[in-house]
């Protein structure tokens, strides 16, 4: 659960200070030019841009790697998983020990997947983490016109999320004062672990519900329009995040061209 506390970033850096809107509209931009592209240096390329991009979020590198190994472990299971039990092992034999058997192709494509996770995961985690909930619910509202029961039910969500950090702490110590403990046994680990996250959902579920009695009592949603008391506006800046997303998708499918590598989704 420390995945669930958030990351403090430092509200003066470029992409903290940019709207949310443009910071998910970036986000999405390079999120299509990884669907699209099934290659290892399109992915590669996007990587690169976001690690460094990394320096003008405001989140401490060392920090980010700390809260998402567990991303980066599955991202890279995945990937070994599908070299290794793939359908057929393309192109020639790289590696054959015993029943294990991988051919280059089918390595160079599991590697790509690996890279294109991380990529993804990386492009999210730069466009949530630096965004404050309350100016994403404001943003959603005045710059897309969503609804605003979406957008505020969608602070709420991401306001509550810290708390499921703090309740499975609380819900361990009050297992171990009761002499409840996996100690070394990996079986009661994951045993007990899946009886903290079920206690976790029926508290989320609980907690969920008192808090729209809560809003509904205080007349949320009871007229057709809501106003916003901070207005967020599109900069010229917030633009050239856009651009630049643009500019660092095109570059990677680029690069992939001439060197030959690029394949795309259909096709």
């Amino acid at each position: 659960m420390e995945m669930l506390r958030p990351i403090i970033v430092d509200a003066d850096a470029p992409l903290a200070r940019a709207n949310p809107v443009a910071k998910l509209a970036a986000a999405a931009i390079l999120l299509v030019a990884l669907f699209v592209s099934l290659d290892w240096v399109t992915a590669l390329v996007i990587l690169l841009g976001l690690a460094a991009t990394v320096r003008w979020s405001g989140i401490d590198p060392r920090l980010l790697l700390r809260r998402s190994w567990l991303i980066g472990i599955a991202a890279i299971s995945i990937g070994i998983f599908n070299i290794l039990f793939a359908a057929e092992q393309l192109g020639p034999i790289v590696l054959d020990v015993g029943p294990i058997r991988i051919g280059a192709e089918t390595l160079v494509n599991g590697i790509g997947l690996t890279l294109r996770l991380l990529a993804i995961a990386l492009a999210g985690i730069l466009a949530t983490v630096t965004t404050e909930p309350s100016d994403l619910a404001d943003a959603l509202i005045q710059q897309l016109h969503v609804s605003p029961r979406f957008a505020i039910g969608a602070l709420a969500a991401l306001r509550l999320i810290p708390l499921l950090a703090r309740e499975r702490q609380t819900i361990g110590l009050a297992r171990r004062a009761r002499g409840v403990d996996a100690g070394r046994n990996p079986v009661v680990a994951v045993r007990l672990a899946a009886g903290q996250l079920a206690a976790l959902l029926v508290g989320a579920v609980r907690r969920g519900s008192r808090m729209a009695l809560a809003m509904e009592a205080r007349g949320f949603g009871a007229l057709p329009s809501r106003t916003v008391a901070r207005v967020q506006r599109m900069r010229r800046v917030d633009w050239a995040w856009m651009a630049g997303a643009t500019a660092l998708a095109a570059l990677a499918i680029g690069v992939s061209l001439a060197l030959g590598t690029w394949r795309p989704l259909l096709g």
